[in-house]
C-alpha cells in the first residue's frame, strides 16, 4: 500500500520510499484516509490536494474533488458525510454506474474497517484537516431537516407530519417511478417464483401470494392501506373483489385513479387520497398493508393494529408486509443517510415485536415468513432499470436526486443480502369472542 502526492510515480513498496508529511508536518488527505483505514484500502482514492492512496490498478475508485467535500466528510456522522459529499458532487465514484454503485459499496463493506488512531496522531489529523473544515456547513437541498427540527411540522407520526414524510419520498415524479419500478409500478418487495423470473413476473407473483393468503373471492371487500400506485387494489379488482386503497401521496392517488379508469375497473376499485386512519367503512373481508408499517412508528403499533382490526369483519384476515430488523432489541429509528434523504421518520423493528403487538390487540397470528432474499433481488432489478433510464431520470428529477436513489437502492440491496434488514409477511385473523376463526383450513391454503 502506498500513498503519493501530486503526479509523482508510485513509491516502491519499501518503508524508506513512503513520502513523509510536508515541511509543516501536515498530512495529506490520502494519508489521513490511510490512517483511519489502517493502510487497507480496497479501492483507489484520489484527492484535490494531489494525494492518492490504494492500489493504482484498482477497478473501483473514489475521487474527492473539493474542500467542501472535506468539510462534509469531517462533520457528517456515520454515512451522512459521505452521502452529502457524493450527492453535492464533491465526490465522484469510478468503476460503477451512479444508478447502481453496488459493487463499490460491497467492496467498502467487505474490506474497509475504520479505526480511531492514537490521540497524538488524531491531533495531527485534526490540525492537518484544518479547523475551517470542522465547522458544519449547509447540507445539499435534497436533505430533510434533522428530527429535532421536524417538530415544527407536528409531533412524530401525527397526520400532518406523516403526510410531509410521505410527500418527501413518494411525490418525486410518477414518470421517474415508472422508469425505476417498471410497468407494475410496485414499490415493495417482489416475490420471485424462481431465480430467472423478471421483475414484473415477481411483482405479479407477490400480489398473487397476498391475494391467496387473504382467501379473497369474487364479491369480497378488501381494504389496502398505504396502497401506493394501487397495484394490489387493481390486482384484486380484476378478480371481482371490491377493493379500496388509501395513500397519503397525491401523485400516487392521481396515477392510480387514472390506471383504474384505463383498465375499466371503476366498478370494483377505488384509491383515495388521505390518511388510513380516516377510513370510516368497516366489515371488510380482508385488509392488506404492504409497505406501510415502516412509516407508522413503533409506539403506534397498538393503535395501528387496533384500527385495522376494527375495519375487519369477524373471521377476516389481515396481511402485514414490511421491512424489519433482524432482532427485536435495536433502536427502531433510522439514522444518517436513510433518515435524511430517503425515509424521514421511518422506523423498523423485528418481526417478533410486530407479532407481539398484533397479538396484544386480539388478533390471532396464523403465519409469518421472511422474504429477505427476494428484496435483494427486487432492488437489483430496480437499480438495473435506473441505469437503463439514467439520462431520462436525471433530466426528470435532477442529478442529485437520481444519485440519492442509486445510492439508497444499492445500499439497501447490500443490507438485505447480508441480513442487516429483512422483509416479513405476517398473516393474522380477527377471531370471534369465543376464539373462533371461522372456516380457516387446518394447513396453509396458498401456493408458496
Amino acid at each position: 500500500m502506498t500513498t503519493t502526492k501530486g503526479t509523482a510515480t508510485e513509491a516502491a513498496e519499501t518503508p524508506e520510499h513512503h513520502e513523509a508529511p510536508d515541511a509543516s508536518g501536515r498530512l495529506s488527505l490520502a494519508e489521513i484516509l490511510e490512517i483511519f483505514a489502517g493502510g487497507r484500502l480496497p479501492l483507489r482514492f484520489t484527492a484535490y490536494d494531489g494525494s492518492s492512496a490504494g492500489p493504482p490498478d484498482a477497478a473501483l475508485g473514489i475521487e474527492l474533488k473539493s474542500s467542501r467535500g472535506t468539510t462534509y466528510l469531517a462533520t457528517g456522522r456515520g454515512d451522512l458525510g459521505l452521502a452529502r459529499a457524493y450527492i453535492s458532487g464533491d465526490i465522484d465514484i469510478h468503476g460503477v454506474h451512479p444508478g447502481d454503485p453496488y459493487e463499490l459499496l460491497k467492496a467498502l463493506a467487505d474490506e474497509l474497517v475504520f479505526k480511531l488512531p492514537p490521540p497524538r496522531t488524531m491531533a495531527n489529523v485534526i490540525r492537518s484537516i484544518g479547523l475551517e473544515h470542522l465547522r458544519p456547513i449547509a447540507p445539499p437541498p435534497q436533505e430533510a431537516p434533522p428530527r429535532w427540527r421536524r417538530v415544527a411540522e407536528g409531533l412524530r407520526h401525527s397526520k400532518s407530519r406523516d403526510a410531509e414524510a410521505i410527500h418527501h419520498h413518494y411525490d418525486v415524479s410518477n414518470t421517474f417511478y415508472e422508469w425505476v419500478l417498471g410497468p407494475s409500478m410496485t414499490y415493495t418487495c417482489a416475490c420471485y417464483p424462481d431465480a430467472e423470473a423478471s421483475l414484473d413476473e415477481a411483482q405479479e407473483n407477490k400480489y398473487r401470494l397476498v391475494f391467496e393468503k387473504l382467501r379473497l373471492e369474487p364479491g369480497d371487500r378488501l381494504l389496502d392501506v398505504g396502497c401506493g400506485w394501487g397495484g394490489m387494489v387493481r390486482y384484486a379488482a380484476r378478480r371481482g373483489v371490491r377493493a379500496l386503497g388509501v395513500t397519503l401521496s397525491a401523485e400516487q392517488t392521481a396515477w392510480a385513479q387514472q390506471a383504474i379508469l384505463d383498465e375499466g375497473l371503476g366498478e370494483f376499485a377505488e384509491v383515495r387520497y388521505g390518511d388510513y386512519r380516516d377510513i370510516a367503512e368497516t366489515g371488510f373481508d380482508a385488509v392488506s398493508s404492504i409497505g406501510l408499517l415502516e412509516h407508522i412508528g413503533v409506539r403506534n403499533y397498538a393503535s395501528y393494529f387496533t384500527f385495522l382490526q376494527s375495519r375487519l369483519r369477524t373471521g377476516g384476515l389481515l396481511l402485514n408486509h414490511c421491512i424489519t430488523r433482524p432482532d427485536n432489541r435495536s433502536e427502531p429509528a433510522a439514522k444518517g443517510f436513510i433518515d435524511r434523504y430517503v425515509f424521514p421518520d421511518g422506523e423498523l423493528t423485528g418481526s417478533g415485536r410486530i407479532i407481539t403487538e398484533a397479538q396484544d390487540v386480539g388478533l390471532e397470528v396464523v403465519h409469518e415468513e421472511n422474504l429477505r432474499p427476494h428484496y435483494a433481488m427486487t432492488l437489483r432489478d430496480w437499480c438495473a432499470n435506473l441505469v437503463e433510464h439514467w439520462d431520462e431520470a436525471v433530466a426528470e428529477v435532477g442529478l442529485p436526486t437520481a444519485k440519492v436513489w442509486g445510492l439508497y437502492m444499492a445500499g439497501s440491496r447490500l443490507a438485505f443480502e447480508t441480513g442487516g434488514i429483512q422483509l416479513h409477511q405476517v398473516l393474522a385473523v380477527r377471531p370471534d369472542e369465543h376464539g373462533g376463526t371461522g372456516d380457516l383450513p387446518l394447513r396453509p391454503w396458498w401456493r408458496p
